[in-house]
């Protein structure tokens, strides 16, 4: 459906100015991969969720649509603009409110990292590990619901939230269970659930109120090498036995990964000698040095695998971390880079992978990665050379054939980052016609003139 916005003109710009910094920066229009770029000279700065009600509201009268965006370290362009929308960056709003009782209280622009190191002084951890977390926002990542490396542990953020301070398309403010910060709420419609995941189409989260759990006493991390994604799939399995209730990682990355991350982020390196097609990495968290050191050299033992190593301290640990989390920088550093992020059913992860290679073009480099305790698959597929011509006509032999193979394996398309304006054409795919009718009918209730990102997440015909 076609809709009409007004056009930004100096009594706009008179107006917001009086509400809050604005400024006029073309680096907010491009995302990180620079693969989505907007047209907009127009950027908010707030301070205040009193800013951003304003601003909203303002914008809302006059009908001009605005792209909210945290950190902006996304996969699918939802937090750049399509046209030249106006873009509210929520990256001055960065106190953190305090912790009580488990729950820390934030402002959306807080940095994940920044957060985490707040919260190990105090004997506590985030919930959630990114590799952007140097730069990506707690708003960014509660509108994205995004899951990350300790997934297997503690979920997805949406069970870690239990309230959102929101501002609606008017301006109108909601207190979602934000002040009380209670874990248990049962009064009424959950509320704040409409927004974790919605990509900031139905409203800005302003504040979060995060239940976060102590820090682990004692954390371990083992690598081993695998020949097959069969034994990958072992190692997961016996893990989960073998290491129980210690478990908060395990994850994988194919040869191309590595060789890749090895070669293009510096201080990278491997303690295992072999050139293996597969590498896994497990981690452990407990309270009891002893016990949890056991468990994992029970693992060892215990696995079908071609070698392994367990890190003997926690400088080794994170070496073998930087070999996982240096991986989506180091194929972007190769070349231009197409980023997919899938769920599949375990058994058919890699199958995927293999079958890309077998599609694209000679010297074209894929790779597979990702979290394998919820089948999270991250496909990365870089073009040969720099060549424009050659990148499109790549995206064109990967899409949509891609997400058409996802699909026909009962996966999703999105499994972290959301659709964007990458997957939003797809949705009607994904989801059931009575479904797609629910989310347009929430979206019309509470954005009626459709000015919060816009051409993002919903279908263009919704």
């Amino acid at each position: 459906m076609k809709r009409f916005y007004s056009a930004v003109g100096a009594s706009d710009m008179a107006a917001l100015r009086s509400i809050c910094e604005v400024v006029d920066d073309p680096s907010y229009n491009v995302d990180w991969m620079r693969k989505w770029k907007g047209r907009s000279s127009v950027v908010v700065r707030p301070r205040t969720t009193e800013e951003v009600s304003a601003v909203l509201k303002y914008c809302n009268q006059r009908q001009l649509p605005i792209v909210p965006q945290g950190g902006n370290t996304g996969l699918v362009g939802g937090s750049v603009p399509v046209k030249d929308e106006i873009i509210l960056s929520t990256r001055r709003m960065d106190s953190i409110n305090g912790l009580r009782d488990g729950v820390v209280k934030v402002e959306a622009g807080v940095i994940l990292e920044n957060l985490d190191s707040y919260l190990k002084d105090q004997g506590f951890a985030a919930p959630l590990d990114l590799g952007a977390k140097g730069s990506c926002t707690i708003g960014g990542n509660a509108a994205t619901n995004a899951g990350g490396l300790r997934f297997l542990r503690y979920g997805s953020l949406r069970g870690s939230i239990v309230g959102l301070e929101v501002a609606t398309a008017d301006g109108t403010v909601l207190d979602a269970g934000y002040s009380t910060g209670l874990r248990k709420d049962n009064t009424g419609y959950p509320i704040h659930e409409l927004f974790i995941g919605s990509e900031g189409t139905l409203g800005v989260i302003t504040k979060i109120a995060l239940a976060v759990p102590a820090s682990s006493a004692v954390v371990n991390a083992a690598l081993f090498s695998c020949e097959s994604f069969n034994q990958v799939r072992g190692v997961l399995a016996t893990a989960r036995r073998t290491c129980a209730e210690i478990l908060s990682a395990c994850e994988f990355f194919d040869s191309e990964a590595r060789r890749c991350v090895l070669e293009y982020e510096p201080g990278t390196t491997d303690p295992l000698g072999d050139d293996a097609a597969f590498r896994v990495l497990v981690e452990t968290s407990g309270s009891h040095a002893t016990h949890d050191r056991e468990k994992l050299e029970g693992l060892l033992t215990d696995l079908d695998v071609l070698d392994g190593v367990i890190a003997p301290d926690a400088t080794k640990a994170a070496q073998l971390w930087r070999l996982r989390e240096g991986i989506s920088d180091a194929m972007t550093s190769r070349g231009y880079v197409h980023k997919y992020d899938l769920s599949l059913p375990l058994e058919h992860m890699y199958d995927l992978v293999t079958q890309t290679r077998d599609r694209v073009p000679p010297n074209t480099t894929v790779a597979g990665y990702g979290h394998l305790g919820d089948s999270n698959l991250h496909l990365n597929v870089v073009a040969a050379g720099d060549d424009e011509n050659a990148n499109y006509e790549l995206a064109a032999v990967l899409e949509p054939w891609i997400f058409d193979r996802v699909l026909e394996l009962n996966g999703s398309i999105s499994a972290e980052h959301g659709l964007g304006q990458s997957k939003n054409s797809l949705l009607s795919r994904a989801k059931s016609p009575a479904m797609l009718a629910l989310m347009r009918k929430l979206k019309h209730t509470m954005d009626p003139r459709h000015i919060l990102n816009p051409y993002k997440v919903l279908p263009p015909s919704i």
